[in-house]
């Protein structure tokens, strides 16, 4: 019989199964099958795709099939992202999850997707997504102006369509303050989170936690449970938490005040916030709290009551040091303080942005979901894969001044 490469793979395959091994070892021999007669001009259409979700004309394709002989895929990656596409399609579905709490990417465009697409075409530090006085709204006729009210500003430029409604167009989509936009007082924007549409989604019911635990989720890449640390202080979490859950405090000491020292420490940052549901617009209280923080104060009189919207970070200790929390942002930003024990504080979502955004879990993160969206897998499951996440992180954090094209471009190549 002639021993054909699908008579061999069939063989192989056969072998691993009885051996019980094939689950580990089938995707490598099937994708190192199917590298079999790749070209530079293949790896660059897959680039292309991977990042635009088109096809590249064949001009686009030279270059970047020349750009890969000459071994230097990120260029090539570069070359794709000029298309449109990669702005109206694949940064706007990127996005989109994070701005709803089911985490749909079946959502309008609104004021955080925006302003996320905005910052990566414009090469801003991406740090300052998470407290940074801007947001990015639309230029182009037929469209209205922006609401504090509604989300119609933003609906119109997509219904525009790709050409009248360039996001990659820096006439259309254009960056500006919140605070000339909005209103909203300078100390008082947080980047994303101070949008209308992350108000809507995580400040209009409860008291706020919402904000919190989906901005980890969105930005850290970690819900609350794996940050569990029921050895930090607890002096910090809010009359509204039953000491007793069901009448048993054990429940409490051993599992609610894990995630409530840290979270309730951080979150009071947004003590300031509401979403009215009426008027359809984010408030901010300048004197006190919003009253939404003070509620079920009888769930345990002597719990803590928020008189201000300061913030301390107890995270820095315990388990959670490894989420990797900056030494040098202390010193650069006065607004951030530290005490002996090595616990950070400050006041409000914009200094608590800062704190967040400069730890290597926020690098991290936006690696790992560029990764996700382009090589369309989660990168932990295989050594090569986190070894290119870590690599790219550091870059990201040192050389590339957290520049997210950097990111997808080094993404991309690895995943040609």
């Amino acid at each position: 019989m002639l021993l054909t490469q699908q008579n061999l793979s069939q063989s192989i395959i056969s072998l691993l199964t009885s051996a019980g091994r094939l689950s580990i070892i089938l995707p490598l021999l099937v994708g190192s099958l199917a590298q079999a007669g790749v070209t530079e001009r293949d790896q660059a259409r897959r680039i292309h795709d991977r990042l635009t979700g088109v096809a590249p004309t064949n001009a686009v394709l030279d270059i970047m099939e020349a750009q890969i002989v000459g071994n230097d895929a990120e260029a090539a990656a570069f070359e794709a992202m000029k298309n449109p596409a990669f702005y109206n399609v694949t940064l706007k579905n990127y996005a989109a999850p994070w701005t709803n709490e089911d985490r749909s990417v079946f959502v309008p465009l609104n004021d955080y997707t925006a302003t996320v697409v905005g910052m990566i075409r414009d090469d801003i530090d991406f740090r300052e997504v998470l407290y940074g006085n801007i947001i990015y709204t639309g230029n182009a006729n037929g469209v209205t102006a922006y609401s504090n009210a509604n989300n119609t500003h933003y609906e119109q430029l997509e219904q525009l369509g790709p050409i009248l409604g360039d996001l990659s167009n820096a006439s259309i989509l254009q960056q500006q303050t919140q605070t000339a936009v909005t209103g909203l007082q300078a100390d008082a924007t947080a980047g994303i989170m101070t949008t209308r549409a992350a108000a809507e989604a995580f400040f209009k019911d409860g008291t706020n936690r919402a904000m919190f635990r989906f901005t980890l989720l969105n930005h850290l890449c970690s819900d609350l449970e794996p940050l569990k640390d029921v050895s930090r202080v607890p002096d910090r979490v809010r009359q509204d938490v039953s000491r007793s859950p069901g009448g048993d405090s054990r429940i409490y000491m051993f599992s609610c005040v894990g995630c409530h020292a840290g979270m309730d420490g951080l979150g009071g940052a947004y003590a300031k916030y509401n979403f009215n549901t009426e008027t359809e617009q984010l408030e901010y209280t300048q004197t006190g709290v919003d009253p939404k923080y003070l509620i079920n104060a009888d769930n345990f009189k002597p719990g803590y009551i928020a008189t201000d919207d300061s913030w301390v970070n107890y995270w820095r200790n315990g388990q959670n040091k490894l989420l990797g929390w900056s030494d040098t942002l202390i010193s650069e930003d006065p607004a951030i303080s530290i005490d002996a024990r090595g616990h950070t504080s400050g006041f409000g979502a914009k200094s608590m942005g800062k704190e967040l955004a400069n730890s290597k879990a926020f690098a991290s993160c936006q690696v790992k979901k560029a990764f996700q969206a382009v090589c369309l897998h989660n990168p932990d499951g295989y050594a090569d894969d986190r070894s290119i996440v870590e690599s790219i992180t550091a870059d990201f954090m040192g050389a590339d001044n957290y520049n997210m094209k950097s990111v997808f471009a080094k993404v991309a190549a690895y995943c040609k």
